[in-house]
């Protein structure tokens, strides 16, 4: 079990799926060299993150990544360092870049409110609270275990920004298991479609935006596995309890107070690092979209705030209509850009005071790090958008019509 786990934990199976997908180092593109296209030499150098021995930085920046007619590209990564790699199949190469973002900012953004908006508020609910929960989780598991993200050589890394942070557990395997089966869960009993096409449509997703974390050289195979069995069981742990949850949630006088408080001790008690990492931050961005969120589901209950049903969004399909997929679309669009509309307006205004605050100017990244300006910059950023997309986006809606 023991030589298991250790292979599992190692890169040089995440380097072994890349070549099958057809993604090579350059100089590697042929497969030859006649030995293990993922044995390579381990240096831990600087296009490595979180957990191997930093270099000192190099003088002046990498070459800019680039895709020529042949195939290859570049990243330049953490201290300058540029990864030049061929792409032999162009299907995997976007199928899982693609994938890799449904474990983003930009999905959650749209698909997480497009639910509140079209299908169901406790559809919605029940996502938004158990991503929340999950992924601090996650984030936080990261900074205690400190496991390294996988070597390059020999695994290609085509992301850098998360390249600084640990690996142990996968956080876009745990999201994307939370929301896939927390959505199944949510809807299997109130809207008729076939119970093993949501299973199968909730597997597959996950699956894609696992397999993603190895194709990104981001994530070596245990940390996906570890991943999506966490979300897994803490699915299975919140299941029978959610119902109470809900309506702690909705009729709770102390919910308010509640979600902006925890979530902010929570925040400003992260675990501390030697070095800057964005875990924190994004860990504060997704607790105060919640947070938001949640004196927004609050509100909604409390003042009778328009409410959508679900009932002509069934996934037996034959009730959509043109006009619907029209009212559908208008409200996303509407909402969308209200939403964000929100995040750029508070960034720039909390960004402002802060750096009023503590006397900083606001292009200066180093203070933006800070414990003091980062916790609240993200958390009031991001817990407006939130509230937006609760409150001021179905009022909005109401106005237009469009309910």
């Amino acid at each position: 079990m023991a030589r298991l786990l250790g292979t599992l934990r190692s890169s040089q199976p995440v380097a072994r799926f890349q070549r099958r997908c057809g993604l090579f180092p350059a100089g590697e593109e042929g497969g030859g060299g006649g030995g293990d296209p993922a044995e390579g030499a381990r240096d831990r150098g600087a296009c490595n993150g979180a957990g191997a021995r930093r270099r000192p930085a190099a003088v002046g920046r990498g070459p800019r990544p680039q895709v020529s007619a042949a195939g290859m590209g570049g990243r330049p990564g953490p201290a300058g360092c540029a990864q030049k790699y061929i792409v032999k199949n162009y299907f995997y190469y976007y199928l899982f870049k693609f994938s890799a973002a449904l474990g983003e900012e930009i999905f959650y953004i749209t698909f997480l409110p497009f639910t509140y908006w079209n299908i169901d508020h406790s559809v919605s609910r029940r996502m938004i609270i158990i991503w929340s929960i999950v992924m601090y989780i996650g984030q936080v598991s990261k900074d205690i275990l400190k496991w390294p993200r996988p070597l390059s050589p020999p695994v290609v890394k085509l992301e850098m920004r998360t390249d600084a942070e640990y690996g142990m557990p996968s956080t876009h395997a745990m999201a994307a298991t939370a929301i896939s089966f927390s959505f199944l869960t949510a809807t299997m009993n109130q809207y008729e479609y076939p119970f093993e096409l949501g299973l199968v449509a909730a597997f597959v997703f996950s699956m894609l935006v696992c397999l993603s974390r190895l194709y990104t050289g981001m994530h070596t195979v245990l940390d996906v596995i570890g991943g999506a069995l966490i979300s897994a069981v803490l699915l299975m742990l919140l299941y029978p309890a959610w119902d109470m949850i809900d309506h702690l949630l909705l009729t709770s006088p102390f919910c308010p107070l509640l979600s902006i408080v925890v979530p902010l001790v929570l925040c400003y008690n992260y675990p501390k690092l030697d070095y800057y990492s964005p875990t924190r931050g994004d860990t504060t961005t997704i607790l105060g979209a919640g947070a938001g969120a949640t004196v927004g589901f609050w509100l909604n209950n409390q003042y009778a705030a328009p409410a959508y049903t679900g009932e002509n969004l069934q996934l037996g399909i034959p009730l959509i209509t043109s006009k619907i997929v029209v009212v559908v679309l208008a409200r996303f669009f509407v909402g969308i850009f209200v939403v964000l509309l929100t995040r750029q307006l508070m960034k720039s205004v909390v960004l402002g005071m802060l750096g009023y605050r503590y006397k900083f100017p606001i292009g200066d990244l180093e203070a933006r790090r800070r414990l003091e300006v980062e916790v609240p910059y993200k958390f009031i950023t991001y817990s407006s958008v939130g509230f937006s997309a609760t409150v001021i986006v179905p009022l909005l809606h109401k106005l237009l019509g469009l309910m």
